[in-house]
């Protein structure tokens, strides 16, 4: 037997349905906001992403499925979908609308140790702003974030917030910091030692329990913003009261690419152990520029799929469709069942007409391995009357009913 390759996982029926309400109350409340969706491609060129994530990253250092085309050109399984956007935005010249709202979903490819809500293959759904430096954009885009989470129904999630400053405030607080972490370096991992000096602040987002309890007493970014950093800060945190979004402000956040630049932040959520967001993101005004397009402020996030899903289940949420199985008694009531069965379908339910020969006990039987909730007979009786027989599988109990109320009688069960 042929297995799936090891972190790469099938989506099956059963949980499927959870992933396409995710997918649609996305739809739903991102459109609310003016959002639009945009698909791309899920092989890029390897520079997009080394550039514009960092070279001193885990993703770009180790994470990355990379290989090359036959024609030697370096490609590369998006890892994230932050970069792709920003290219698109630039090679389609979106940036000669003022103000580019774009959301998707899909997949991306890292080579991560698969853990519990952690997959080689995993899906992001996300949201990108390209074009508004407002600090209203930011706290607008963590509030459809947490409106989003709030209608699927979501338990135990919070919003935790930081500033990383900008390119005048940063390098001061990037020095402050690799003097610190240099006085505790025999405290670090082998990986937080070897980016002391290219890339310090990884220290405060690794996950080892001797770089946490060693960088407990590093100093705060947000004791050394600038003046425009710290105004910004406030107006987003003031943006956010206004709009009753609570956040909690955590100065040792940072995230895990290099791009990001004043805000970022990141939904937490209650079970999930030490990888505990679901969603993350912040502003990333620089990026454009990088990757050879005009000054663009931008800002975005992403939510993990996988990890919401846990968070659903924990919380109570399901979306299973309860199965129907329609049963016809004979060849005549095979044929005006059509219309039952027509009608049922195009008012939402799920049906599965059993073609299967045998008697009726055998037919049931059969019904029940397929996880029918309901069965619907129709008999030589039942034809004369225009009605059909429903019987609730969970609860054994069964009624006789007019073929114009069936609908009703199961939409009152679920």
């Amino acid at each position: 037997m042929i297995r799936a390759v090891r972190g790469f996982n099938d989506i099956l029926p059963g949980e499927s349905e959870l992933w396409r309400f995710m997918e649609e109350k996305a739809l739903s409340v991102f459109s609310g906001y003016a959002f639009s969706e945009i698909r791309l491609p899920v092989v890029e060129r390897t520079e997009l992403f080394s550039r514009s994530i960092g070279e001193t990253t885990d993703i770009v250092e180790k994470e990355m499925y990379t290989f090359k085309d036959r024609r030697g050109e370096s490609l590369t399984l998006r890892p994230e979908c932050t970069a792709s956007v920003v290219r698109a935005y630039i090679e389609n010249r979106l940036y000669a609308t003022p103000v580019q709202k774009l959301f998707y979903m899909g997949p991306m490819f890292r080579y991560e140790r698969p853990q519990k809500g952690r997959y080689r293959q995993f899906y992001q759904i996300g949201a990108e702003v390209l074009g508004d430096a407002s600090p209203r954009a930011d706290a607008e885009a963590m509030e459809m974030l947490m409106r989003y989470l709030e209608g699927l129904g979501a338990r135990g999630v919070e919003l935790q917030i930081n500033s990383l400053g900008c390119g005048v405030c940063r390098p001061g607080y990037r020095q402050r910091l690799y003097d610190y972490l240099s006085s505790v370096k025999d405290s670090l991992c082998e990986n937080c030692r070897r980016r002391i000096s290219t890339n310090p602040l990884r220290a405060l987002d690794c996950k080892n329990p001797g770089c946490v309890e060693a960088t407990a007493g590093a100093p705060d970014i947000i004791d050394s913003l600038c003046e425009d950093c710290r105004v910004h800060f406030h107006d987003v945190r003031s943006h956010l009261e206004t709009l009753s979004v609570g956040a909690r402000v955590t100065p040792r956040m940072v995230r895990g690419l290099d791009y990001y630049t004043k805000t970022t932040f990141e939904v937490t959520a209650d079970g999930l152990g030490a990888q505990n967001a679901v969603a993350a993101g912040g502003r990333y005004d620089n990026l454009v520029a990088e990757l050879g397009g005009p000054e663009t402020p931008c800002l975005g996030f992403a939510i993990g799929v996988e990890r919401l899903a846990l968070v659903l289940k924990a919380s109570g949420v399901e979306r299973t469709t309860p199965l129907i199985v329609f049963i016809a008694l004979g060849e005549e009531a095979g044929s005006r069942g059509v219309d039952v069965v027509r009608d049922l379908r195009e008012k939402g339910l799920k049906l599965f007409e059993d073609f299967s020969t045998g008697t009726l006990k055998k037919r049931m039987k059969r019904a029940d391995r397929l996880g029918a909730r309901f069965v619907v007979m129709l008999g030589e009786d039942e034809l004369k009357d225009k009605k059909v027989t429903v019987k609730d599988m969970s609860a054994s109990r069964q009624e006789t009913l007019s073929w114009d109320v069936v609908y009703d009688w199961i939409a009152a069960q679920c």
